[in-house]
């Protein structure tokens, strides 16, 4: 498993697809909100934590259709599907490799995008505590959605209709998070809530997962 996780982070950091992709047009989403809402301090204030948030989730999504397609056309999946390690956990690896090289990268990058939005002093830690619990669900959902649409051509528009509503409930609570924390409101019960779709995902997701692999390299 070791092996395999840093085989996919080397593939990764090599190909630019996830990493430098997936901050550039977080980078990017952030610096033109200001310039379609307006440059009112309060307005921007407001909506950062959403904005910083739906950024997150889209970033994310940008990488999606690049994790299991290329392994699908060299003919690793098969290679792994017969392969001593169980489907399940190598492709749990692959939803941590896809974390590690999208998902963290923005948590770390998210206060320093706040400071464009104007985002209150109080919400930065909780920002990135509400990315840091919300991104791994992010991340095993997308594992999900690509194990279903792997090996269908231009199967990019299907992921993302079939990903985006399985999405909402992270995005939810963890806007909601991330508000709450920057008006000094109580953040725990989002919080939570959050924690438990990640776990729920992490627990489920690569079974689910590779059902759906299996039906398709069959």
């Amino acid at each position: 498993m070791i092996a395999l996780l840093v085989r996919d982070l080397r593939l990764a950091l090599r190909a630019g697809g996830g990493f430098g992709l997936g901050l550039a047009f977080f980078l990017i989403l952030t610096v033109l909100v200001p310039f379609s809402v307006g440059p009112q301090s309060t307005l921007l204030s407001t909506i950062a934590p959403g904005v910083l948030w739906l950024g997150a989730l889209l970033a994310c999504l940008l990488s999606l259709d690049r994790l299991l397609a290329l392994d699908y056309e060299d003919g690793t999946l098969d290679v792994l599907a017969t392969a001593p390690l169980p489907l399940e956990a190598a492709l749990a690896v692959k939803g941590v490799a896809h974390w590690i090289t999208t998902g963290l990268p923005l948590v770390v990058a998210a206060p320093a995008l706040g400071v464009l939005l104007n985002l209150p002093a109080q919400g930065y830690g909780w920002l990135v505590v509400s990315l840091a619990l919300g991104t791994p669900a992010l991340s095993m959902i997308g594992t999900f959605g690509a194990a279903l649409t792997v090996g269908i051509k231009r199967g990019g528009l299907l992921l993302s209709l079939l990903v985006l509503p399985l999405y909402v409930p992270t995005l939810i609570f963890g806007a909601e998070a991330a508000r709450r924390g920057a008006v000094g409101m109580s953040v725990e019960t989002p919080l939570i809530l959050l924690a438990g779709i990640s776990l729920g995902c992490v627990a489920l997701l690569p079974f689910a997962a590779a059902a759906a692999l299996r039906m398709t390299i069959r």
